[in-house]
């Protein structure tokens, strides 16, 4: 997974869907401290915004060519325990493989505060549709799924954002590389999403305070 995503490393340096967004602005006026760590960093949009406002930010991704601090991923991050004030991970989760250690390892390396920005789960044939496009999809999670997991790696919830957000639906696909009989698949499962050439997506924001 990780050559994929070398390989898509410029597309998302580039993305104007990743460049900004209400969530990328929460996470900035919701992180704290002076250290934070942008796990699975991929373009470094969240690590550009936090080093703007003043924070000394690491960034780790599984993937070599998008050129993170560290190579590694999120179910082993390779930090002490409370490095950073701050931990966050922005439009990635859901291609984690394990998220429950995922989420243990971003509160173990967190002295204060883990912040999680990703798309919500809409349903089997929103997930069906996104495995179409980008087959490194694992799954996205509802709110509730979302609660339970930052519950069980020990952090309160003190914060949750739902914002809708529109991206253009053409440059998505072709990000991903998904062209051909499975971006008009697609395209026909989305359908009651796209208008006007762009997708309508439910992005959530939640912050967690370690105990």
């Amino acid at each position: 997974m990780t050559d994929v995503w070398s390989e898509r490393a410029e597309t998302y340096r580039e993305s104007e869907a990743h460049r900004s967004g209400r969530d990328l602005d929460l996470i900035v006026e919701w992180a704290e401290g002076e250290t934070a760590l942008d796990v699975a960093t991929g373009g470094g949009h969240v690590a550009r915004r936090l080093r703007e406002a003043g924070f000394q930010v690491v960034t780790v991704d599984p993937a070599p060519g998008m050129r993170a601090d560290t190579t590694a991923r999120a179910e082993d991050l390779p930090f002490a325990d409370g490095s950073f004030d701050t931990v966050v991970s922005r439009a990635a989760p859901h291609h984690f493989t394990d998220i429950a250690t995922a989420m243990a390892e971003m509160a173990r390396v967190a002295r204060h505060l883990v912040i999680v920005a990703d798309n919500l789960y809409l349903g089997e044939t929103f997930e069906e549709a996104s495995r179409l496009h980008d087959p490194t999809h694992v799954r996205c999670y509802s709110e509730e799924e979302w609660r339970g997991l930052f519950a069980g790696a020990g952090l309160g919830v003190e914060a949750v954002e739902i914002e809708d957000k529109r991206i253009e639906l053409e440059p998505w696909l072709a990000r991903a590389g998904c062209s051909g009989e499975e971006a008009d698949r697609v395209r026909e499962l989305l359908a009651d999403r796209i208008e006007d050439g762009y997708l309508a997506l439910d992005r959530i924001v939640l912050k967690g305070r370690k105990a």
